[in-house]
């Protein structure tokens, strides 16, 4: 279909230098072609061309002094991609990786994983090129603050709702909301991922982690298969592994692989989670300090890795869960996993598989769930907190708990009968990008040229 080519052709024009953000839009508008090919009607209302730009892209300066006594400055971002569902809803990611297209491609695959929630919120995302690796508790405060002094202007509870993402936690979250209130002058649920003290929600922090192994559940259940018993793979060490790891353990997994930037931990009878915890969100520390406790446990530094690949792909196991970073997961690791008999893959993490990747789990017929549907769980929580702040609430864990596994389920259940619908019962990638789509592009017809 030239229409679908001529568009990804206008976008490397258009936006160039965004191969993050052009693998993702290939990967949606590839699996619509069936859907235009039965429904032109979208063709005809232009609904690619206006959902591949944002409504409005926001890229600041932020200086702030460091404990030295420096100005440093660094670059800011918000992509406001679309609200025809609700207000922008997606989080800030502090890397040094971060870029424009970085926070375009995920701005742009969070229009649909919102849009799988059945929850009323559009997408955006936002976030910043700050590293805050070493930096102390008051280098933090100061940048966050200088961030939200630009950033207040174009959020709000019902027109922008920020939340966190990888180098964004809780410490964040409340400089962010700090800052905001001291500015505005108001009280309200302009973030979430906040502090269970002010306004946040039970199970929030744990929500994207065991949503992916909620959605991983859905999958196998639908093969008659279970999670309990089974070897599982697991990357990253933030929010999102570690309570991947801990949802798994609960279920009567044996997850035996966690990694962060520096290396890569693989212990066979199972990660220790308590220990898992204290080095990650208390000591803040390298993975290789579970050795002194565990020296039965084996540490793969990041320089030994596959030249092809990732370390923890190259395990054993049944099940997969890549919850680190977009990308980790190569052609070759996809290869490796499969020869070594992993027959389900939850992604934990946005786009954390290449596209070739991806072409082999599908050959393969795996169950195989996109970061889009299986780690849409943390959005949704998100949504319920929002819920909580407006009527001045907070639920407890079992209400939050079992809104966010029935929310599973039905986004597993639509990417099903959506794959099903279109003679691919098996792909949940073709699934998941029509559902998302459809249920969207419907509303911007309905709300017309806007």
């Amino acid at each position: 279909m030239p229409y679908v080519h001529d568009t990804l052709e206008a976008l490397r024009k258009s936006s160039p230098a965004q191969t993050e953000f052009y693998q993702a839009a290939e990967e949606v508008l590839e699996c619509l072609r069936p859907l235009f090919e039965r429904s032109p009607h979208y063709l005809d209302h232009n609904i690619i061309e206006r959902i591949v730009e944002p409504e409005r892209q926001i890229m600041f300066r932020i200086c702030w002094t460091d404990d030295a006594g420096k100005v440093q400055v660094n670059k800011g971002y918000r992509i406001q991609f679309n609200s025809a569902l609700g207000p922008y809803k997606g989080g800030l990611r502090f890397h040094p990786s971060v870029t424009s297209g970085t926070i375009k491609f995920l701005g742009f695959e969070q229009i649909f994983k919102n849009a799988l929630t059945g929850l009323p919120i559009g997408g955006g995302k936002g976030g910043s090129d700050f590293d805050p690796k070493g930096r102390s508790d008051g280098e933090i405060m100061r940048f966050c603050q200088a961030f939200m002094s630009e950033l207040y202007r174009h959020i709000g509870p019902t027109t922008d709702v920020p939340a966190g993402d990888i180098g964004v936690g809780a410490r964040e979250i409340g400089f962010l909301y700090g800052q905001y209130k001291r500015l505005t002058g108001r009280y309200e649920g302009v973030l979430t991922g906040k502090s269970l003290n002010w306004g946040g929600s039970i199970g929030r922090k744990e929500a994207t982690g065991y949503g992916a192994v909620y959605f991983a559940e859905n999958m196998l259940a639908a093969r008659g298969e279970t999670l309990a018993g089974k070897t599982c793979l697991v990357s990253g060490a933030g929010n999102v592994a570690i309570y991947t790891i801990e949802k798994l353990v609960e279920l009567g997994a044996i997850p035996v692989s966690c990694s962060d930037s520096r290396g890569t931990l693989h212990d066979p009878r199972g990660i220790d989670l308590a220990l898992l915890r204290e080095l990650k969100e208390v000591q803040r520390t390298s993975l290789e300090a579970y050795l002194a406790q565990h020296p039965e446990a084996h540490y793969i530094p990041a320089g030994d890795y596959p030249a092809d690949g990732h370390a923890v792909w190259r395990l054993e196991g049944e099940v997969a869960f890549p919850c680190a970073t977009q990308n980790e997961l190569t052609e070759a690791d996809a290869e490796t996993l499969l020869g070594n008999g992993v027959t389900c893959i939850s992604e934990g993490a946005n786009m954390p598989s290449t596209a070739a990747a991806v072409e082999r789990f599908l050959a393969a017929k795996i169950a195989y769930g996109p970061g889009k549907a299986a780690n849409a769980g943390g959005v949704a929580t998100s949504q319920l907190e929002m819920a909580q702040n407006s009527s001045m609430e907070q639920w407890p864990l079992e209400k939050v708990d079992a809104k966010l596994k029935a929310i599973m389920a039905n986004i597993h259940r639509q990417c099903a009968e959506t794959a099903a619908e279109f003679d691919d019962p098996t792909n949940l990638v073709l699934g998941a990008n029509i559902a998302g789509f459809r249920k969207v592009a419907d509303a911007m017809i309905e709300q017309g040229v806007c």
